[in-house]
C-alpha cells in the first residue's frame, strides 16, 4: 500500500480560496476535486490520502468529512477548527458525528500566517490543543522556520499529543541555507510526540530548476532526525503542480529514500500515515 499523507481540493465555485493571490500562484486558481486526482493517484499506485484542510472558515471541514464518507481514495481528514473558542471539545464532538465524522483524525491551523511566532503557546491556543488530545486526534503543524522552536515547546508541554510537520516546515531550499532550520528541525524531533511529512518541498524549491539534488539535504536531515518510521510521503497536490506533476512528486519521494531498507521505505510511503492517521 502507498498512501499520500497531504492533500487539498476545492471548489471556487463553492468558496473563494484567498490566499491564491498574485502570478506565482494563478495556475491554482481553478477548481480541483477527487476526480480530478483520482485518476492520478491510480496511475501512481496511491492507495489511501490524506485529505487536508486549506482555510480557516468552519464551513470546509464539514464538507471534506462528506467527501471522505463518499470516496474510498480518502482514508482520513484534516480539518480545522478555531482553537480558541471556548468550546472547542463540543465541537469536535460535532464534527465527529456528521456525515463522514469518523474520518476526522487531525486538526490544523495556518499558524505560518499568525503575525505572532509564539501563537502556539498562547493559553487559550494550549487549552484548545488539549481537547484536540482528548479527542484522540493529531495535529498538523504548518509554520515557516522561525515558528519551529515554538512548535517543541507546544509538543514538550503536551506529550499526549502527537503533532505532525508539514512540509517539513517549509525549509529555504530555493536558496539552499539549512540553518537555522536544521538545529530547529532537529530541536522539535528529538522529542517523541513528532512526526513529519516528506511534503511540499519541490515549490520550497526553485519552481522551474529544481532537482532532487536539491531536496536532498533536507530530506537527509529528516530521515537522520525523525527516522523513517516517523515520516511520511506527502504530494501536496494540487500546491505541488505548480512545480511538478503529481507522479513526479512520488518519483522523487522514491529517489531521495532509495537507500533505505525496504522496511524503512514502506514506512515513509505508507506505514507511518497509516499508524499516525489510523487509517
Amino acid at each position: 500500500m502507498t498512501v499520500d499523507a497531504h492533500h487539498h481540493v476545492w471548489d471556487l465555485s463553492v468558496r473563494d480560496q484567498d490566499w491564491i493571490t498574485g502570478a506565482e500562484l494563478r495556475p491554482l486558481r481553478r477548481n480541483f476535486t477527487l476526480a480530478d486526482l483520482t485518476p492520478q493517484t491510480r496511475a501512481a499506485g496511491v492507495d489511501r490520502t490524506v485529505l487536508v484542510q486549506t482555510i480557516t472558515v468552519p464551513e470546509e471541514t464539514p464538507e471534506l468529512l462528506a467527501l471522505a464518507g463518499e470516496h474510498d481514495l480518502v482514508g482520513a481528514v484534516v480539518g480545522w477548527t478555531d482553537l480558541t473558542r471556548p468550546d472547542v471539545a463540543d465541537e469536535l464532538t460535532r464534527l465527529r458525528e456528521l456525515p463522514g465524522g469518523r474520518y476526522l483524525k487531525g486538526i490544523r491551523h495556518q499558524v505560518q500566517g499568525e503575525p505572532d511566532p509564539q501563537w502556539l503557546l498562547r493559553p487559550d491556543v494550549r487549552r484548545g490543543l488539549a481537547a484536540v488530545a482528548d479527542a484522540g486526534l493529531v495535529y498538523d503543524l504548518v509554520v515557516l522556520p522561525h515558528q519551529l522552536p515554538a512548535c517543541a515547546k507546544a509538543a514538550a508541554s503536551l506529550p499526549g499529543l502527537t503533532f505532525v510537520l508539514d512540509h517539513l516546515g517549509k525549509p529555504p531550499i530555493a536558496v539552499g541555507e539549512l540553518e537555522p532550520w536544521a538545529t530547529a528541525v532537529r530541536t522539535l524531533a528529538a522529542l517523541p510526540n513528532t512526526v513529519a511529512k516528506l511534503s511540499g518541498l519541490v515549490t520550497e524549491a526553485d519552481h522551474a530548476s529544481w532537482a532532487a539534488g536539491d531536496l536532498r539535504p533536507y530530506t537527509d536531515v529528516a530521515l537522520e532526525a525523525f527516522g523513517p518510521h516517523r515520516l511520511m510521503f506527502g504530494s501536496d497536490w494540487p500546491v505541488c503542480t505548480l512545480a511538478a506533476g503529481y507522479g513526479e512528486v512520488l518519483t522523487v519521494a522514491g529517489e531521495l529514500t532509495a537507500e533505505l531498507s525496504e522496511p524503512e521505505r514502506a514506512a515513509v510511503l505508507s506505514g507511518t500515515a497509516a499508524r499516525v492517521y489510523r487509517l
